[in-house]
């Protein structure tokens, strides 16, 4: 009886062999999807709020003013091709250009690529409507649209429906970090706060 050791060894060692046909052949019989029949947007407002983000469940109509109610003193970057609808409430002087010095300004309002309700992460790919990266990581405050249709229940369905040679921005709650006494301390290296609103 041969070893998986054994086997993996002799993969290895085995000339003219196709690795990436072998791995291609391997089984997968995981489990794909936790929650078939879960209520996604509910899924992900709850684990979203597990990672201390403040989550707004909005109908559509009320997202401009939820939305610019939520902000604080001082600019917002709005990134070019996020709907105008979203933000229609939020007045000119209001809005910072989208290459301004970020770190006078006091936050940036974008969408998402996808969302995973199973993590409560949201992926940006810097696309339209979410900007370069740095907008998502300098200012303190980050504001997030995640339409219905754009929450995946899982990683595999998050992954495909994602560009993976695109820049990717994981986002899981504020930046934060513990030292080794454990003291939170938030928006180290990203936004002290994080607002989602699921629409």
């Amino acid at each position: 009886m041969t070893t998986a050791r054994e086997a993996i060894l002799a993969r290895l060692g085995s000339p003219g062999g196709d690795p990436a046909a072998e791995y291609a052949a391997i089984r997968r019989d995981y489990l794909e999807q936790h929650h078939p029949d879960a209520d996604l947007v509910e899924l992900l407002a709850e684990r979203v709020a597990d990672y201390r983000a403040v989550v707004h469940v909005v109908p559509e109509g009320e997202l401009p003013r939820v939305l610019a109610k939520a902000l604080r003193e001082g600019e917002y970057v709005i990134p070019d091709g996020l709907p105008e609808e979203w933000v229609s409430q939020v007045g000119s002087d209001r809005r910072a250009a989208e290459d301004a010095d970020l770190t006078t300004v006091s936050g940036v309002i974008t969408d998402c690529a996808v969302a995973i309700a199973e993590t409560g992460t949201l992926v940006l790919d810097h696309g339209p409507g979410q900007g370069r990266r740095a907008l998502t990581l300098v200012p303190d405050h980050h504001l997030v649209v995640v339409p219905a249709d754009r929450i995946a229940a899982d990683v595999p369905g998050a992954l495909a429906r994602l560009d993976v040679t695109r820049p990717l921005t994981l986002v899981s709650g504020p930046s934060a970090t513990s030292d080794i006494e454990l003291s939170r301390v938030e928006g180290v290296h990203g936004p002290r706060t994080l607002e989602v609103f699921l629409t």
